[in-house]
């Protein structure tokens, strides 16, 4: 599947390694399957998940599958077998709050405030003699009709045309769909016997590693010749066209 989505791009070896840093040896091994050059099952799933997403492949989904054909995702390791504290750790005791240094501040600011008060004098008062309630109503000239402005009438919004797209599942295979934006409707393995069915605007892409083991149907049409048995396709469906009078 590696190696189909890589060719579907329009790459070679040599670059991606040189965007993945991983060497061309190591990659054409993986291709083949091989992934003892790779140093083990943590550094081979990171190799995966990079060259997955060189190639345009979404990375969780691949190491999913990676998982599933090689005995499972790796067993987390427990924080009390990584980590142990040989000596105990002492904390300093919490001393409580110095209400003596606490209280001289208080009088300090009570003093200086009185100070304000005595020098200030008059200066302090308010003056209230100009200032007039304001009219919680807006002042309207005698004989003049109060209109409201109109309300914008709702407009009509412009539905966007959808897409439908169903897959049947004669055997499992790796399935990737994502709508125009780049969203991903799903992503991982539609097992045999089993129909999806997704929906979104303007244009569905689909990415099935096992074009022979799908049937698919588009606005309702199946969609033929799509591919052969282990065939990796990539395709793009529109809305339905609407049909002339």
């Amino acid at each position: 599947m590696l190696r189909a989505a890589r060719q579907s791009a329009g790459l070679s070896v040599e670059q991606v390694g040189a965007a993945t840093r991983i060497r061309e040896a190591i990659i054409q091994c993986m291709e083949q399957d091989d992934y003892g050059q790779c140093g083990g099952a943590f550094y081979a799933r990171g190799h995966v998940r990079a060259v997955a997403k060189a190639v345009g492949l979404d990375p969780e989904a691949v190491i999913h599958l990676y998982d599933q054909e090689h005995g499972g995702a790796p067993l987390p390791v427990a924080a009390s077998a990584v980590f142990q504290a040989d000596k105990k750790i002492h904390l300093p005791e919490r001393r409580g709050p110095n209400w003596t240094m606490a209280l001289g501040v208080a009088l300090t600011i009570v003093v200086v405030f009185g100070m304000m008060r005595v020098l200030g004098g008059a200066s302090d008062q308010v003056r209230t003699g100009d200032v007039r309630a304001a009219s919680a109503r807006p002042s309207v000239p005698p004989n003049t009709p109060i209109t409201e402005a109109p309300k914008p009438a709702p407009g009509k919004a412009v539905a966007k045309k959808m897409v439908t797209v169903k897959m049947r599942a004669k055997r499992s295979s790796y399935v990737n769909v994502h709508d125009a934006q780049g969203r991903k409707l799903f992503a991982g393995t539609l097992k045999a016997g089993k129909t999806s069915t997704w929906q979104a605007a303007e244009k569905v892409n689909v990415l099935i590693a096992d074009a022979g083991a799908i049937t698919l149907h588009v606005n309702g049409k199946r969609v033929k010749g799509l591919g052969g048995r282990g065939e990796v396709v990539r395709r793009s469906f529109g809305p339905p066209k609407p049909q002339s009078r």
